[in-house]
């Protein structure tokens, strides 16, 4: 099986290509450069490789959600690539992406990215029998909404915990096990989930991969921020 995964939905941009079982990686924190590396870094691992693109069996990207311009960019790409090569996408949440960040021992992850405007992207995540499961929904919400079940002790990653001076893990502190809040979303860790999805038939058609924004305006207005800084602030 070969893959090639695009995950650029953070300020870290990163490309991997898993080629029967081997994984190699081009990874850095450059915001604002994802457009320029990105192709660059997939023509380098393909050749240390030693493959052609239409030796590929799929394309996987991070869907979101995450910053707008990042989730458009993976989707376009890899649609890009796939089109050409009549390829299927392998779509995967970069919240449940970044989840993979957690410690090895950790069965059970709230991963969360900062959405900034005083909101965060959350997901809670469950290992069972070796796959990781969504618990509920993806939300965007203020870090003071996302919620916890009793019962469980949860790890904490990603950069949301570090949004709002760090009002997400203060509040969850108790049912927090540890947290990394620098943790980033990384394309290796894409494909660790895509492989699978692929050997269950879970590709699909490229022209049917829709981005998760999570958020229906890409931006507020400036009365609108107004209007809630103004709430916070009573």
């Amino acid at each position: 099986m070969k893959l090639l995964a695009f995950e650029t939905a953070t300020e870290a941009c990163s490309v991997a290509l898993y080629v029967d079982g081997q994984v190699r990686e081009r990874f850095e924190i450059a915001p604002r450069r994802h457009a320029e590396l990105s192709l660059p870094w997939a023509e380098e691992l393909l050749a240390e490789a030693g493959l052609a693109r239409s030796q590929l069996d799929a394309i996987a990207l991070g869907r979101g959600p995450g910053a707008f311009t990042g989730v458009r960019l993976a989707i376009a790409i890899a649609q890009g690539i796939a089109l050409a090569l009549d390829r299927p996408l392998i779509p995967v949440s970069t919240l449940q992406v970044l989840a993979l960040r957690a410690p090895a021992e950790a069965t059970h992850v709230l991963s969360s990215i900062d959405a900034r405007m005083g909101e965060v992207y959350a997901a809670r995540h469950v290992c069972v029998d070796g796959q990781w499961q969504l618990q509920g929904e993806e939300v965007v919400c203020a870090p003071e909404a996302v919620e916890l079940p009793d019962g469980s002790r949860w790890f904490g990653v990603g950069t949301g915990f570090g949004a709002a001076e760090g009002v997400l893990a203060t509040r969850l502190a108790d049912q927090l096990d540890g947290v990394d809040a620098q943790a980033l979303p990384r394309a290796s860790d894409l494909l660790a989930l895509a492989v699978p999805m692929f050997e269950r038939g879970e590709a699909m058609a490229p022209e049917l991969v829709e981005p998760a924004y999570l958020r229906n305006n890409v931006a507020l207005t400036l009365v609108e921020q107004q209007a809630a800084r103004a709430t916070k602030q009573r």
